[in-house]
């Protein structure tokens, strides 16, 4: 739930990005934190392996200006997707205001895409959340791969109902913007 700072008229919100492993989601973040002046964002922080693979959680807070005379910073964080991390997941997931669910749009890893999203069900509904009634947006990432699936068709095939639909390729920085404010809207509807 977002924390609203009264006397400092500052409101701190959290964004997750979750997906399943090597979906782009540590690249999402790089790609934002490149993207955003370095006056209006922190710094991209990482705990990651010796291999690059993140271990608990990337993070990167950013400053998205003002709303109703509050300052609104966002706090962005990546879960890891090692099938093993699912006790990291939880942890990362506590507090949360909004998800952008990154699916790797490449026809092979529907499996896996598929995988994630039933456990990031099970992790919300722990909370007494439902995936529809929470802010989330999908991004389907590598979406400038050959063979892969429109953005509508990954959207069909998660069953991801209404839900706001990005396509992404965060190595080249294409659309992370767009998920990004797509899930700033959709938080800051609910404040």
């Amino acid at each position: 739930m977002a924390l609203i700072d009264l006397d400092a008229h500052e409101i701190h919100a959290k964004i997750v990005y979750f997906g399943p492993e090597l979906s782009g989601k540590t690249t999402t973040l790089r790609a934002i934190a490149e993207g955003v002046p370095a006056e209006t964002r922190g710094s991209f922080r990482s705990i990651a392996s010796e291999s690059a693979r993140t271990i608990f959680s990337d993070s990167l807070a950013v400053d998205l200006g003002e709303r109703l005379g509050f300052r609104l910073h966002w706090h962005l964080y990546t879960v890891p997707g090692q099938p093993r991390s699912a006790g990291a997941r939880a942890a990362v997931l506590q507090g949360v205001d909004g998800i952008v669910f990154i699916a790797d749009a490449t026809p092979l890893r529907m499996a896996e895409n598929m995988d994630s999203l039933a456990e990031l069900k099970t992790m919300l509904t722990a909370q007494g959340k439902t995936l529809m009634s929470f802010p989330i947006v999908l991004a389907c990432n590598k979406s400038d791969l050959p063979g892969a699936a429109p953005a509508e068709e990954v959207a069909i095939s998660l069953d991801f109902g209404g839900a706001t639909t990005v396509e992404t390729s965060a190595i080249h920085g294409e659309g992370v913007f767009d998920g990004l404010r797509a899930i700033s809207r959709h938080v800051a509807a609910r404040l």
